[in-house]
């Protein structure tokens, strides 16, 4: 049975073996543990405010994890998405799982604006965020405080509550 918790200081040494060969081996992005300092403070860097980490957990190994970092004035950043290869797919369900309860916890938490970065080399990631209605958005429209890593070159936005004007991108009146 799989089950979506929140992170746990107990699972760092998996959620590491999780994600760094998911970038570097299977994906061969060039991205060290060094270069993500949030993956040494999960608490500290995402557990706050109307952030959370969850780890989706089978058999008590990690196999998925998603995080939300609050950016404020109701937005969030999407961040370290990643579930085992042998879990991928839908017929597991598990990202399904990992992002439902992402956005139950952003309606409950205020979150209205979701914003991801990925890399070119996640193709079945972009086309799960696009089946989930996330949309395209250009760099330079990102909100101010979005976190982007060095490695991102695609990124997407969606809105958890419809805005009022449907014609006007929900963050427009956000952004600072």
């Amino acid at each position: 049975m799989i089950e979506i918790v929140p992170f746990h200081e107990k699972y760092q040494a998996a959620l590491t073996e999780l994600i760094l060969p998911i970038q570097q081996a299977e994906f061969g992005i060039p991205i060290t543990l060094e270069a993500q300092p949030d993956l040494l403070d999960i608490t500290g860097f995402y557990q706050r405010g109307s952030g959370q980490f969850w780890l989706a957990v089978a058999d008590d190994a990690v196999i998925g994890s998603i995080a939300l970092l609050d950016m404020g004035h109701g937005q969030a950043a999407l961040r370290k998405m990643f579930v085992a290869k042998p879990f991928r797919g839908a017929q597991h369900g598990v990202a399904q799982q990992l992002l439902d309860t992402l956005y139950e916890w952003s309606r409950t938490h205020g979150v209205h604006t979701v914003f991801l970065g990925t890399t070119t080399q996640f193709l079945a990631a972009q086309r799960f965020y696009e089946k989930q209605g996330f949309q395209v958005i250009d760099r330079d429209d990102l909100p101010a405080t979005f976190p982007i890593m060095s490695v991102d070159s695609r990124f997407y936005y969606r809105s958890i509550v419809a805005p009022q004007n449907k014609s006007t991108p929900a963050f427009s009146a956000c952004r600072e």
